[in-house]
């Protein structure tokens, strides 16, 4: 519960939603899960269209099949390499580096990440937006089903909130699709993270994460907000490895954004 309540305050909810107690393994729970949660969700500024978009949510079992292969993941770094095709997204991110040099820089001006970091982490997460084009698991879905799933519920519950809220803001239709967990646009963002740190990074007077300039921008925003160290080392064992922690946990991860920045910037 502590875990949870801690989880809730970083992104600002009431610590009311801590009241949503129950979980499940399956979908036999998700509807009556739905409508305790409703109450956590209306407690913590969810309103009318948020609430009406989580009423409509399914039980994604898409959604729970990839969280457990994610789970049971054993490939060796080498191995996440050559499948990600790492070469690759090295070769595209110096060409995407080279052609917005202007507006990578002016990123790194403000927030203090690489360009050519924050490259390496749009084509390691979407191979720089390609992959978006495989999305299709209704975000609001899945973000609620793992939030009600028992492995990690303390993970995702801020984040359904999240959702909800965007949803609320117009940010975010109800149907609208994204990745396995819910997450968005360019870089994949969880909604509770899109929410807090997501900012206009083309000009136009919104925030649209599907639009890669805004992504990034975002991207840089959330690196800066959690301690990036401007002019710090990314590599394993330095001090940004361990902000990016807060990005995405995963070691190879990590390492794999962090060559992907070297063969870019080098």
């Amino acid at each position: 519960m502590r875990c949870l309540i801690a989880a809730v305050a970083a992104f600002g909810f009431s610590a009311s939603i801590a009241m949503a107690q129950s979980c499940g393994d399956g979908a036999s729970g998700f509807e009556a899960w739905k409508s305790e949660f409703a109450a956590v969700a209306a407690a913590s500024g969810v309103g009318e269209r948020g609430l009406a978009a989580l009423a409509s949510a399914s039980y994604s079992n898409a959604t729970i099949r990839l969280d457990r292969a994610v789970q049971r993941e054993r490939r060796s770094f080498d191995e996440i390499w050559q499948v990600r095709g790492g070469e690759q997204l090295a070769r595209q991110g110096r060409e995407r580096y080279a052609a917005n040099r202007n507006f990578y820089d002016a990123l790194e001006a403000q927030y203090g990440v690489p360009g050519y970091y924050l490259a390496a982490i749009h084509g390691w997460e979407t191979n720089y937006g390609s992959d978006l084009r495989f999305v299709e698991i209704p975000i609001v879905s899945a973000i609620t089903t793992v939030a009600y799933d028992c492995r990690r519920p303390e993970l995702f519950i801020p984040h359904a909130i999240g959702a909800l809220l965007l949803v609320d803001q117009g940010r975010l239709g109800s149907n609208d699709l994204g990745a396995g967990h819910g997450e968005i646009g360019h870089t994949q963002f969880l909604p509770g993270n899109a929410l807090q740190y997501g900012i206009d990074g083309n000009g136009d007077g919104r925030v649209d994460l599907n639009e890669w300039p805004d992504a990034l921008a975002s991207t840089a925003n959330f690196l800066a907000r959690n301690g990036w160290q401007r002019g710090g080392g990314y590599a394993k064992g330095q001090v940004n490895f361990d902000v990016m922690f807060a990005w995405n946990r995963g070691e190879n991860y990590r390492i794999g954004v962090a060559r992907v920045a070297d063969l870019i910037g080098g």
